[in-house]
């Protein structure tokens, strides 16, 4: 595929890039997979985010997230602080200009982080001063999420498969929905901020992106000089 074939990004799954594409489906095809919306290349947490933010997006803006597509190509890692760092991210996004019920819900979110930090040892230092200045912005959430935050820790792999992803979608659609001018920029910074801070969290990854995918090693550069002419 050649830059001039690349499709406009458009909203949800497509069979085959004739039939357009999303997000996700052009890292698919970077990273020399089969066509699809969920590639192995990219941590599902971030990939979940991504096809999220690419679907809520109006089409009038969805080019902006194009040129950010190479830089998800084998960003993944095992580690659970970079699903926290995912969901802490969102949930930070959204506590601000979200209505006060998902204020309410993004606060008892970051607790349930937070133990999860503290169960496994994690500093994090950079991911608790985001947490602390969400709560700064929103004390209203911040009280009431200590007085009815479930107690007890989350299980890890629950975390993984059903609460983190649970926050993600929480906080998107509360960026969407939020009474604010600047909904579409704070949905772009999100996923730009996730996917350096991702980055950040897996430098094992670095050589994978660059250097081990001879099929794609031309494409990308290419692909991202396309993606930022069409932005």
């Amino acid at each position: 595929m050649t830059p001039d074939a690349i499709p406009v990004l458009s909203a949800g799954r497509h069979r085959n890039p004739r039939k357009g594409a999303c997000f996700m489906e052009m890292a698919s095809f970077l990273a020399g997979e089969r066509w699809s919306d969920h590639p192995s290349c990219t941590h599902p947490l971030l990939a979940g985010l991504a096809r999220m933010v690419n679907d809520v997006l109006p089409d009038s803006e969805r080019g902006r997230i194009a040129p950010l597509i190479p830089d998800v190509v084998g960003l993944t890692g095992p580690s659970i602080e970079v699903d926290l760092a995912i969901t802490v991210r969102a949930a930070v996004a959204a506590i601000p200009v979200a209505a006060a019920d998902r204020q309410n819900v993004m606060a008892c979110a970051l607790i349930t982080c937070e133990r999860l930090m503290d169960d496994r040892g994690m500093a994090s230092r950079d991911l608790r001063l985001e947490i602390d200045a969400a709560r700064r912005s929103a004390p209203g959430a911040a009280a009431w999420a200590e007085a009815n935050s479930p107690s007890g820790l989350v299980n890890e792999a629950v975390f993984r498969r059903r609460t983190a992803p649970h926050i993600i979608r929480y906080a998107v659609d509360g960026i969407t929905t939020a009474c604010t001018d600047d909904r579409h920029d704070r949905l772009v910074a999100l996923l730009a901020g996730t996917i350096a801070d991702v980055a950040a969290r897996c430098p094992d990854t670095t050589g994978l992106r660059e250097g081990s995918l001879p099929s794609t090693a031309e494409q990308v550069p290419a692909a991202r000089s396309a993606m930022s002419a069409r932005s």
